[in-house]
């Protein structure tokens, strides 16, 4: 059962690896804006993530995209996205591929 969620949680990694903040050219996930992804054996999703900064012109639509493509994976069951803002978010949170395509690398 592990190796099912596991396969899920890469999945759901894949999926937000293709939702952008549109002030930024870098997907969500290498921006460093996904803390947490949980599921559950029902394949329940929960997802804990911030915004750039707490006025994001995408506050509302940003995690409400996040859920919607999340729902769309095959067997999930329901999907929730928590927006914190503790601990801020700060440019040291980039993968490396996104400092890169930033030219910050």
């Amino acid at each position: 059962m592990e190796e099912n969620i596991l396969s899920l949680e890469m999945e759901i990694v894949n999926v937000l690896k293709n939702v952008f903040d549109p002030e930024i050219p870098v997907n969500i996930y290498d921006l460093g804006l996904v803390y947490d992804i949980q599921t559950d054996e029902s394949k329940k999703v929960s997802i804990t993530m911030t915004l750039t900064a707490p006025n994001c012109p995408v506050a509302d639509s940003l995690p409400e995209e996040v859920k919607t493509k999340v729902m769309e994976i095959p067997g999930v069951t329901g999907a929730e996205v928590n927006v914190v803002f503790d601990p801020p978010w700060d440019q040291s949170m980039m993968s490396e591929e996104a400092m890169f395509d930033l030219g910050m690398l």
